[in-house]
């Protein structure tokens, strides 16, 4: 008798040639709006309000990057994603010899309240959502975004976006940190502790499974990884007596979305529930603290550089497997962007993919439609069993701060991108166009390139700036910020005032370098 062919997911969960009603676990009726949120965490979702469509974007300077923002709110955008160069990642400004090389490279360089000024010239922060993927230096982009809205007069309580703001995933996976974890999280406490107050509708957080996943891990790792940094979160914050029903409301959460769409799919579904039952079990009673509501992104790592039009159909199915799941938000990658940042052509058809599918596809019309599949509902359930054995091990070394101070996390997900890329190799699995239906290449996509002139041109703007401000306030401004440091206080304060006499952001983040160290 022919042995079955055994199947798994990219997780290496076994699939089944059928399933049945008696595959489904968790039996408990749920509906969407109502916790534990595994349909969604609005009773209509997409009847009522589509997902934002959000377009990653950022490059060169604030002025060209201005004119992209200005190009996609054209073509139907509802909200901005910044992307931003090394440098501004890892706190240096243009004309640090580190920074060589790298300025306007991945994303916009911006080095003090002037740059941010021309990145968003035109557009009113009141009227318009904004994400940042900023991390390590997350507090002193608030500041700007913060100091800019003030000075175009916007009501705070309605200014509106995220900063990612996720710290531990640096350490896990992507490596932009600066300081040591402990002091980081300090940092992100007190942003916490001070958009309750100033910004009420911030999202002061976006924990990020994206990089965990583009790194390497499964959608179970993701999965847990993420919502086992959140819980590191929480706690801090805790500890320093913040409210978990006012907090726990901005927290919010950013995904990989791959091309396995069930698995995928049934991952957001297990997720929300997940997060839902840890946040009640840390002390949470108001549910909308327990919603999990997250950024969905298409795999990076997904894309091709060989026969890169086929990249087109990836983000489609991945597209589907984050509206499918339930994402508040969704950013799909261009057809290039294994090969360059995106052109114009490629961010279109990128947003375009995303409009067909909210306005043809049907799939907006119902909650969860994958509700009831015997398949989607035992992934959801394996997928969340399998998640918590990995949350209840990080537990068991002191969380995941121990657990990365450790190399825990980091080793799995090291073996992980291993295991699958050996996979590939050994040509069990296959990628299209890459070891299965390979042709010659005859023709190259047109690139999109940043000139190393960007340098010059940023250095020469931060000296007029260094030229033209009041040096003295900028002294007191910088020792308020290391006395801050020193003392424990809220470090936001001393950080929007300095912004405001036009420190940088070098400058800023160097002061604190030399009160906390840096991470080796």
């Amino acid at each position: 008798m022919k042995e079955e062919k055994k199947i798994e997911t990219d997780s290496g969960i076994p699939i089944q040639k059928v399933y049945t009603a008696a595959d489904k676990k968790n039996t408990a009726e749920e509906l969407p709006g109502n916790y534990p949120f595994t349909r969604g965490v609005q009773s209509d979702m997409y009847r009522g309000k589509l997902w934002t469509m959000r377009q990653y974007a950022g490059f060169s300077t604030a002025e060209e990057s201005n004119k992209r923002y200005h190009y996609l709110l054209s073509q139907g955008v509802m909200g901005l994603s910044v992307a931003f160069d090394l440098p501004t990642q890892i706190g240096y400004d243009s004309g640090h010899p580190l920074s060589e090389g790298e300025v306007g490279k991945v994303g916009v360089s911006i080095n003090s309240l002037e740059d941010m000024e021309t990145l968003f010239k035109g557009i009113k922060l009141e009227e318009v959502s904004t994400s940042m993927t900023i991390n390590a230096t997350g507090f002193i982009l608030l500041a700007f975004y913060v100091a800019l809205a003030k000075k175009q007069g916007a009501d705070l309580s309605k200014i509106s976006g995220t900063i990612q703001n996720d710290i531990l995933k640096e350490y896990a996976a992507r490596g932009t940190y600066i300081y040591p974890p402990r002091q980081s999280m300090r940092i992100i406490t007190d942003i916490f502790e001070w958009c309750s107050k100033e910004l009420p509708k911030w999202n002061t957080i976006s924990i990020s499974g994206y990089h965990i996943r583009e790194a390497g891990s499964t959608a179970v790792q993701e999965v847990a990884f993420t919502l086992s940094n959140g819980k590191a979160y929480v706690q801090a914050a805790l500890e320093k007596g913040l409210d978990i029903n006012v907090f726990g409301k901005r927290l919010s959460f950013f995904f990989n979305a791959h091309n396995h769409l069930f698995e995928e799919a049934a991952k957001f579904r297990a997720a929300r529930r997940m997060w839902a039952k840890m946040i009640k079990s840390l002390g949470a009673t108001d549910p909308k603290a327990m919603m999990l509501r997250f950024h969905t992104q298409t795999g990076g790592s997904t894309l091709t550089a060989q026969q890169p039009l086929n990249n087109i159909s990836r983000v489609t199915i991945q597209t589907l497997a984050a509206v499918l799941g339930g994402t508040q938000s969704l950013h799909t990658n261009g057809y290039d962007e294994a090969l360059s940042l995106p052109t114009e052509e490629a961010a279109r058809i990128a947003l375009r993919t995303q409009q067909i599918v909210a306005y043809e596809s049907g799939v907006p019309d119902t909650v969860d439609p994958l509700a009831g599949s015997y398949f989607v509902e035992n992934l959801t359930d394996e997928i969340e069993a399998k998640a918590t054995e990995l949350i209840e091990k990080i537990d068991a070394m002191g969380g995941s701060v121990s657990a990365i101070e450790q190399g825990f996390i980091q080793d799995e997900i090291a073996r992980s991108a291993y295991d699958y890329q050996r996979q590939i190799e050994a040509g069990s699995k296959w990628i299209v166009g890459v070891n299965k239906f390979q042709i010659k290449e005859t023709t190259t996509p047109p690139v999109f390139k940043i000139d190393d002139s960007i340098r010059q041109l940023q250095v020469q703007k931060l000296e007029l700036l260094k030229q033209k401000r009041d040096a003295e306030k900028v002294k007191l401004a910088l020792q308020e910020i290391r006395r801050r440091a020193d003392s424990g206080e809220n470090l936001m304060p001393a950080v929007i005032e300095a912004v405001e006499v036009l420190c940088t952001l070098g400058e800023i983040a160097g002061e604190l370098r030399a009160v906390f160290g840096e991470y080796q």
